[in-house]
């Protein structure tokens, strides 16, 4: 049984389409493979400054849910970025302009370092690349641009921070903020983009327009490894919770641990906010569907309408359940893990990245959810803390303290 608060009534859709016993065969392949990770762990790894990130175990946490073990990812002090989406878009980033410099250079092999460095600064410094954000993705963008050397323009929607737009411009990007959602900030980037000739780098996918996504989905992939080897070796987790929002993180947790796994691998948990929730939706419908409004949720991250195509099919077959959960289930896991509960250190984790986290405490505080989840005395559960305080400002205001006195109090 649980020993936790009540975190609110979350909403649980087992995927009547998964199938534990496919085989994770070639159009999986096509979108996600081992090999283009292999190509993606050996580009950022030699990065400056790339090291795995850690994985926390959360005992105290897991004696208060009921269960065996909890496995933290801790991506807030990815690159200094604060976010796991460095590995997508700045990856993304670097593929397309190598691309470019091919196009323009053939037969000549293009290198992180020849970009760095400016080697063909004459070709990148032509090239603009553009994309939507709710905050990490478009600083991902904005830094890869700014390293690898090409212009960069981000489109944010109304209810951005002022402290993530600041952010973004902290890396020379020129930031747009758009009258609308996420989903109108995508729009507009595209038209944007087709009217400039500028290049889209965006982590969701739609008819038209797949190879970069693929390409963000497949740098994403490098934290899933990390994690897997980080696990002690005489243990696999049951359940991974894992956030949802366009869907490009959880296919590539799902994907890869598909392919490595196979039948092995564990129940795959997507989680989305109450009131945006088109993955969920898509899951109850049996294909992409469209959420609209405003799709005003603390978990800003997640605010997301439209369903990637890549990312669906492989959550399609691949994920087992779809869960959403309200907002003060995602403030209150912030400042247990901030009060250190777990009985370690106290952990910075910002709204959205504690996604997974909370709606694994709030399924067992719930006993309906948790008896649908199997979530047993004996589970062991991942999930992927997907960012530290991004914005200080709204970190503060949520938690009551700054990120600074969460890790150094008085």
């Amino acid at each position: 049984m649980s020993d936790l608060p009540a975190f609110g009534t979350p909403r649980l859709f087992s995927n009547p389409r998964a199938d534990h016993g496919r085989v994770y065969g070639p159009s999986e392949r096509a979108i996600l493979s081992r090999a283009a990770f292999q190509e993606a762990m050996a580009e950022i790894g030699a990065w400056p400054g790339y090291a795995p990130t850690p994985l926390r175990s959360l005992g105290g946490l897991a004696r208060a849910a009921g269960i065996d073990r909890i496995w933290y990812k801790d991506e807030g002090s990815r690159f200094n970025l604060n976010s796991f989406k460095a590995l997508g878009g700045a990856y993304a980033v670097l593929r397309l302009l190598a691309r470019e410099v091919q196009a323009r250079v053939p037969g000549v092999p293009v290198t992180a370092l020849d970009l760095v460095v400016g080697r063909y600064g004459k070709v990148t410094r032509t090239v603009t690349v553009t994309t939507a954000t709710d905050g990490n993705h478009g600083r991902s963008v904005a830094w890869g641009a700014q390293v690898f050397g090409c212009n960069c323009v981000i489109y944010i929607p109304a209810n951005c921070s002022e402290g993530r737009q600041r952010a973004i411009e902290a890396f020379d990007a020129r930031v747009v903020r758009v009258n609308g959602n996420y989903d109108d900030a995508v729009r507009q980037a595209a038209a944007d983009a087709r009217a400039n000739g500028w290049h889209v780098v965006s982590d969701t996918s739609y008819t038209g327009y797949m190879d970069v996504p693929r390409d963000v989905m497949q740098g994403y992939t490098v934290m899933v490894e990390e994690a897997m080897s980080q696990l002690p070796a005489s243990e696999r987790p049951t359940h991974v919770f894992v956030q949802g929002g366009v869907g490009g993180l959880p296919a590539a947790v799902c994907g890869h641990l598909w392919e490595t796994w196979g039948r092995q691998r564990p129940r795959l948990v997507v989680v989305e906010p109450h009131s945006a929730d088109c993955l969920y939706q898509s899951a109850m419908s049996g294909r992409p569907v469209t959420v609209d409004g405003d799709l005003d949720t603390v978990m800003a991250g997640l605010a997301c309408g439209e369903v990637s195509l890549l990312a669906w099919a492989i959550l399609e077959r691949g994920a087992d359940d779809f869960m959403t959960i309200p907002d003060a289930a995602a403030v209150a896991t912030m400042r247990l893990l901030a009060d250190g509960a777990h009985g370690g250190r106290s952990v910075v984790a910002g709204e959205s990245g504690v996604a997974g986290l909370a709606a694994l405490l709030c399924a067992a505080a719930h006993p309906e959810t948790r008896t649908g989840l199997g979530l047993a005395p004996d589970a062991r559960v991942l999930v992927f803390g997907t960012e530290g305080a991004t914005d200080p400002e709204v970190y503060e205001r949520l938690v009551g303290r700054a990120p600074e006195m969460v890790l150094n109090p008085a």
